[in-house]
Order: structure tokens, then sequence, then C-alpha cells
């Protein structure tokens, strides 16, 4: 007796579609996500009752508490601040310079960098705290 053999049908799942799907939601999450800026090095900043959070794309110092000074997104000695600052106020919207120095920073460290702002050229000089609380 002879068997006849009956051809196997093959299985196919075509993921093509969803494979466009998931790339439609990876675009969709990509655009609708927010990017937070982050400081360039970590900060203890002091509070204050009456701060206020605006969002500012204007020029930052970042003080830290060892006194490392972080300008324009890259370390810099307190020798050639001035310099850098000369060269950032002349292309500045505003001549906003905000500086964020760590609460134990120096006093006499903040005042010097101050004044190299005013020298510099800066127009004005916005000191960053945080709300109380946070």
């Amino acid at each position: 007796m002879q068997f006849s053999e009956k051809p196997k049908k093959r299985v196919i799942i075509s993921i093509t579609s969803l494979i466009d799907v998931m790339f439609l939601l990876l675009i969709f999450f990509m655009v609708t996500s927010t990017f937070l800026e982050q400081a360039g090095m970590k900060l203890d900043l002091p509070s204050a009752e009456s701060a206020e959070m605006t969002v500012t794309r204007r020029l930052v110092l970042f003080i830290g508490a060892d006194n490392e000074m972080v300008f324009a997104g890259r370390a810099v000695p307190i020798d050639s601040l001035e310099i850098l600052m000369t060269e950032a106020a002349a292309t500045s919207e505003d001549g906003t310079l905000v500086l964020k120095a760590d609460k134990t920073v120096q006093h006499g460290t903040v005042i010097r960098v101050m004044d190299i702002a005013k020298r510099a050229g800066m127009k004005r000089l916005v000191v960053g705290t945080k709300e109380k609380g946070l």
C-alpha cells in the first residue's frame, strides 16, 4: 500500500508590519520626550525663600566645592576666566552671566569671579539658588 504524502504547509509570519509599528512608536516617543539640561558639575546650591524658577539660555559659570570652575561646558582655571568671559560677552545676546556656586565656596572666590565678570563686560549677573525645600 502506498501512502501519498501531503506537502506540509510552511507557516510564515510576516513581521514587516510589526517592525514598522515599532519604529513609529520609537519616533513618537523620541519626539514627545523632553530632555533636561544637567549641570556640568554636582553643586549644593544655597536656598532662598524668594527664589524663582526661570529657564535661561544665558552664559552659566559653575563653581564647585573644590573651587573647580566650569564655563561654557568646560573646566576653566580662574586665571584664564576673564579672557573666555570677554569673548563670550561679545557674542552674548544680553550680556547676562548666571553664577552657580556651591554653598561651601568661600565668599572671596565668588567676589573675585564677580569682579572678573564685570571687567569682562558682562552687563548683568544672576546668582543661582534653589527654592527652599528642594
